[in-house]
């Protein structure tokens, strides 16, 4: 199993952990999913098969909402990819 996909599992299992928007940006590179970190206190969070756009607070903690969501984007994302979409 390659790293991006046991780190996505790390999410999934402990989204309380103190993860920070460096982890986020990180599994977004992993799955070449867009994140983009604007002037603000959010980052949002896209990719091209996707309609939706996902925002994120920037500040820390990172509430468990926000990596159970950002889960399932990528989640989403890699059946896309998988199923040729």
């Amino acid at each position: 199993m390659a790293s991006r996909e046991k780190r996505l599992e790390k999410m999934a299992a402990n989204p309380k952990a103190d993860w920070t928007i460096g982890d986020v940006q990180a599994q977004c590179e992993a799955w070449d999913v867009s994140f983009r970190r604007g002037g603000g206190a959010h980052c949002t969070v896209s990719h091209p098969t996707r309609p939706e756009i996902l925002t994120i607070p920037a500040n820390r903690p990172i509430k468990p909402v926000y990596i159970r969501r950002l889960v399932e984007f990528v989640g989403r994302v890699s059946e896309g990819t998988r199923n040729g979409d």
